[in-house]
């Protein structure tokens, strides 16, 4: 295949995890078993708020979104990921590797803007206890999560445009278990100024943009906290956003650990193994975060599972 703009691919070679045959048996019982626990987990707390109406409240009405994009975001790469390794193909089309970018955007995206959409939600609650229902009333949660799934169509929708107008020659080998944009931009032989730009751009007001917005709320939350003079209802206060504080960390530390282990190694294989811990871990460990520190929702599950409350 020689070398030119006009140039077309019909498809590339995901590289994965490693390519030494007796690992592949390990890595895909591991991934499977993640992926399920994943799934489970968080459709367990999605069952869990739709059968309680104790939790049809602004702030597991947002959980139970975040649930779903959790579910959706994990679905994206590691089926894909799976079924490689049991059919021993690398191969993903053209078409496949766009549609894997755009709705992994897609649901990074939309997972960032819940959890800043949470923050403010606990924010209201906390510094505007007597206000909190009136200000977070059911018009308004479902106006943030539609703006919230609007933005990140469109955020998705400019990326995978900017994709389309690159030329891909003789370099189709992706040395990751996903369409991973960054990865894709650096394969192309034509121009790619423009797509570092918009990335770039987007990645600071889509991703920085929110962070300063859970930066700011908490730093109202722990201001309101400080206030109280009771050390019960510090802990009570801090007990309601702890959860939510724990997967924040969670999500934005893997994220800069993604982003700064590929920045200094330059090493495609580091930086792939490190994005599991967002892609993967980060969504499972999501509903033990949210179960293991609410009674509310582990009184749920317990019903849902059939066992005795004490």
């Amino acid at each position: 295949m020689e070398p030119g703009n006009d140039t077309r691919i019909s498809e590339f070679l995901l590289l994965g995890l490693s390519e030494e045959p007796e690992l592949q048996t390990l890595i895909f019982g591991l991934f499977l078993t993640m992926y399920l626990i994943t799934v489970f987990g968080n459709l367990l707390i999605i069952l869990a708020i739709g059968s309680d109406s104790h939790l049809h409240t602004p702030m597991y009405f947002f959980l139970d979104n975040l649930s779903f994009v959790d579910i959706c975001f994990t679905s994206t790469t590691i089926p894909k990921m799976l079924l490689n390794i049991q059919t021993q193909s690398k191969v993903i089309t053209y078409e496949g590797c766009i549609s894997q970018i755009y709705f992994l955007i897609l649901f990074a995206v939309s997972d960032i803007f819940l959890l800043s959409v949470m923050a403010y939600d606990r924010y209201v609650a906390i510094c505007h206890p007597l206000h909190y229902m009136v200000i977070m009333n059911p018009h308004l949660c479902k106006l943030l999560v539609l703006v919230s799934w609007i933005m990140s169509i469109l955020n998705s929708l400019l990326h995978c445009l900017m994709m389309l107008r690159l030329s891909f020659c003789t370099h189709f080998q992706i040395p990751h278990f996903f369409c991973e944009l960054n990865q894709m931009i650096q394969l192309a032989c034509s121009d790619t100024f423009l797509n570092n730009l918009v990335m770039y751009f987007a990645a600071v007001l889509l991703a920085g943009g929110p962070f300063a917005g859970i930066l700011y709320s908490y730093s109202k939350i722990v201001s309101s906290i400080h206030r109280i003079s009771s050390a019960q209802g510090k802990y009570k206060a801090f007990s309601t956003c702890a959860s939510h504080l724990s997967v924040v960390s969670l999500f934005y530390c893997t994220m800069l650990g993604v982003y700064l282990s590929s920045a200094a190694t330059q090493s495609s294989h580091t930086s792939a193994v490190v994005s599991v811990m967002y892609t993967l871990v980060a969504p499972m460990l999501n509903p033990f975060i949210y179960s293991l520190r609410n009674k509310d929702i582990k009184r749920a599950l317990k019903r849902i599972i059939g066992v005795p409350e004490m």
